[in-house]
This record gives structure tokens, C-alpha cells and sequence, in this order.
């Protein structure tokens, strides 16, 4: 019976993915959430036993290792899969250069802190939380969401310097996905970062008309890297992605701390 914790699964990708992994009862799905009694009231009528939801805050290291020891009652003591899905992608700095937000260096540095202590600093006391349990799981795979935007060489052709505070979190928890798998190959375990490409979760339904012409400019980017690309999957879709590539992984096949694109492959549209 393959166990799970998910991070973030009261919406978007967190929401497929509990979605997904439920549907088979064999396996135990833990998703981890910031109010329980709402994400309960959004998958009642999913009627599925197998899924046990428990409240967490990744600036919290305690509350990590609460929902930790409150997962290890669950899965007798061990744990297969860890998805490390939530992270925060801030909306101000979304679209513009880093000269140009440094123009409110107060709220540049707010939005560099808030990136870096959720999608890096939190990741690792995640991580550090739930590796006893792991070690003893079978499977022994812990997968981080990641993003085609935390590509170095990538983002420095295509003049991609839309998104930067998030970037930067995101290529430096791609190093910190390395760094765990240096210390636990030689037990075992796969580390893996895969990003899930451009998907629908809600996040341009309110923007300004300001901010959708900066937006259509990054598409312009965008086409020229992956011309003919298909823009937004639906998050559905973007699991079953990304689970395939996470599950086609391995250590014997050369994949611990791999970045990887949702094709299996450093191509990220």
C-alpha cells in the first residue's frame, strides 16, 4: 500500500494531485493543508477513505514536525512518496524587471524574503521532518515542484527576467534538491525537481490590463523558446505529467536530484 504526503492540497496542482493518487484506495494519501475544514468541505463528496488531511505552515518548522508525527501514526512509521508541491508564487513581482521593481526596494526585499523562507528555507525543514519516515518507505522518493523559469541559461537568452524573486527561489531549492540527494543516495533515495510546465490554477483571471500586456509579452518569449507551444494545461493534465516522469525515475537510471521538465527532458513547453 504506497503511502503519500502531499503539500498544498486545497487548490490548483496540490488539488489534482489528491485528486489523482486517491482514486486508487490502495493507496494512503496524507495532504497537508493550512485549514483543514475547508479542504474537507471541497472533497467530501469524493467519499474517499484512504485520504487523511492534516494542517501545516511551511514557515513553521514545529507544525512540520507535528504533521510528521501525526503522519507516522497514519503509515505505520514510514513513508513512500513525498510531493513537495506548495511554495508561494508572488503576483507584484510577476512581470517586471528587477530594476524596476527595486524602484520600492522595501517591498522587492518583503517579496525576496517571503520566496526564499517559503520555497527554499521551508522546503528544507520539510524535508528534514519527513526523512526519518521516508527511510523507512519503500519507495523513497521525494519530489519537488519546480519551474522552467529557474533555468540559468534559459532565462538569460530569451531576456526572461519576468518572475525573478520566484526564479531565484526556485533555482536555489533546485540546489538544495541536489545537496539532499549527495547526502542520501547511499540510502536509497531519489530527490528529484520537476517542473510541471504553464498551468491553468486561476492565476490570470484578475490581472490588470496593464499587467496582461506584460504577460503577452513573456508569451511572445515564450513562443520563440517552444514555437507552437500549447500554452496552459489544466491541472489534471500536469499531474499525470509529472507523476509520470517521478515514477519512470530512478537512482540505477542516473536520476537522483535531477531538474527536470515535464517531458522527462530540459525541455520546459
Amino acid at each position: 500500500m504506497p503511502s503519500y504526503v502531499i503539500t498544498g492540497v486545497n487548490r490548483g496542482i496540490g488539488y489534482a494531485f489528491l485528486q489523482n493518487l486517491s482514486s486508487n484506495p490502495a493507496n494512503t494519501i496524507v495532504g497537508l493543508v493550512r485549514n483543514v475544514a475547508d479542504t474537507e468541505a471541497k472533497i467530501a463528496e469524493w467519499k474517499t477513505p484512504n485520504i487523511h488531511l492534516l494542517p501545516f505552515d511551511l514557515r513553521d518548522p514545529e507544525s512540520l514536525q507535528k504533521a510528521a508525527a501525526a503522519t507516522s501514526k497514519i503509515t505505520s512509521g514510514s513513508l513512500d512518496w513525498l510531493i513537495a508541491n506548495a511554495g508561494l508564487i508572488p503576483e507584484w513581482s510577476s512581470y517586471d524587471p528587477l530594476s524596476v521593481l527595486g524602484r520600492d526596494a522595501a517591498r522587492l526585499t518583503q517579496e525576496l524574503n517571503e520566496c526564499f523562507s517559503t520555497n527554499v528555507v521551508g522546503q528544507v525543514h520539510l524535508f528534514n521532518a519527513f526523512m526519518p519516515l521516508i527511510l523507512k518507505g519503500e519507495v523513497k522518493k521525494v519530489l519537488t515542484l519546480s519551474s522552467g523559469l529557474a533555468d540559468t541559461e534559459v532565462a538569460a537568452k530569451y531576456k526572461l527576467y519576468e518572475g525573478a524573486p520566484y526564479s531565484i527561489s526556485k533555482a536555489a531549492m533546485n540546489m538544495v534538491t541536489s545537496k539532499y540527494q549527495a547526502e542520501f543516495a547511499d540510502k536509497g533515495v531519489l530527490f528529484l525537481g520537476i517542473c510541471p510546465g504553464p498551468v491553468n490554477t486561476g492565476q490570470y483571471e484578475h490581472i490588470t490590463e496593464e499587467d496582461r500586456k506584460k504577460l503577452m509579452h513573456r508569451a511572445e518569449k515564450f513562443e520563440a523558446y517552444a514555437p507552437g507551444n500549447k500554452g496552459l494545461s489544466e491541472p489534471d493534465d500536469a499531474v499525470k505529467d509529472v507523476l509520470r516522469v517521478a515514477e519512470n525515475a530512478s537512482l540505477a537510471n542516473g536520476d537522483g536530484g535531477a531538474y527536470l521538465s515535464h517531458f522527462g527532458t530540459k525541455r520546459w513547453l
